[in-house]
């Protein structure tokens, strides 16, 4: 394809050439940048910062490298990232923080497929090219078990048992205050929030969505609570007990208490997968693996049991 080359106007003189390029060629600014940085962008024949501003009459040449698949699956190691059990066709991985189980729109961090593949780990094609092997997923700021298949045999067994909700999943979460009453069922529907498209609040007309809990420990400002889920909706548990305005521990994003958060060390939801339990996909035998805490969801344990924070 021919570079792209075009003079600068007088109305446009003065700008960043980012921003002139983010506007000549709708695209945005970052993307831009990452083509000056690049060495894809000359201005009078040089090679341009992405800061510069231009002057009328200025020639801006652009040669921008083909665009990579958004969804392509990169081979990426995270050393963080643990193997808690494992057989010719499944994998249970105790995934870290800050991954993703698979390439998503606008996700640029590492994913639990590009892990394995990095690690040398063989898993199934089935489903579609970027979510090879996921047969379920947690959200990039939860850890904990996360189960892949690695047979064709495994994922279609796999899939239709989470399809079937037969699999146990215990989450250990760490709300604020104390839910009254201590045990008990949250059976609210769940749907898209209608005023922000990436979170969800329970609704009328929502997806049915059903979470069992028990009261682990009371901290007086927050309280450790065992979460059983019937349903696997994105963001469940985070909605639940936002709804019953006891929001998990740094989950602002669902209304928590920053203050909290920064007494805790927190930089994410206290919410861990701490339990997964599922037929073996080929003997139908039961498998259950556990994952410990990671380091600082332990860390705000530990304050806690020191003390209540008392404000």
């Amino acid at each position: 394809m021919s570079p792209t080359i075009f003079a600068v106007g007088p109305e446009e003189a003065g700008q960043r050439v980012d921003a002139l390029l983010a506007a000549r060629l709708e695209t945005t600014r970052s993307v831009a940048a990452r083509w000056c940085a690049g060495g894809h962008v000359l201005l009078n024949g040089s090679q341009v910062a992405k800061s510069r501003k231009v002057a009328d009459g200025d020639v801006v040449s652009v040669d921008p490298p083909p665009e990579t698949d958004p969804l392509e699956v990169r081979a990426e190691y995270v050393e963080a990232m643990k193997i808690l059990a494992e057989d010719d066709d499944y994998v249970v991985i105790d995934k870290p923080v800050g991954v993703a189980a698979h390439p998503s729109p606008g996700w640029v961090g590492p994913t639990v497929v590009g892990a394995l593949l990095a690690a040398g780990y063989r898993i199934s094609t089935s489903g579609a090219p970027e979510r090879q092997g996921i047969v379920h997923r947690l959200d990039v700021g939860t850890s904990g078990a996360m189960v892949v298949a690695k047979t064709e045999r495994a994922y279609t067994a796999l899939k239709r048992a989470f399809k079937e909700r037969t699999p146990s999943k215990t989450y250990h979460a760490l709300v604020q205050g104390l839910p009254d009453p201590l045990s008990g069922t949250i059976d609210a529907p769940i749907g898209r929030h209608p005023g922000h498209d990436w979170r969800f609040a329970v609704l009328e007309g929502g997806r049915d969505s059903v979470t069992h809990y028990e009261v682990l420990e009371a901290f007086g400002r927050a309280s450790l609570v065992k979460v059983q889920l019937e349903t696997g909706r994105t963001h469940q548990i985070r909605v639940h007990f936002s709804a019953l305005r006891h929001p998990c521990a740094g989950d602002q994003t669902y209304g928590a208490d920053p203050r909290l958060a920064a007494d805790l060390g927190l930089t994410r939801q206290w919410l861990h997968a701490y339990q997964l339990g599922f037929p073996h996909p080929v003997t139908g035998e039961w498998v259950e693996v556990e994952s410990s805490y990671p380091q600082d969801l332990s860390h705000a344990l530990e304050i806690l049991r020191d003390g209540d924070l008392g404000y």
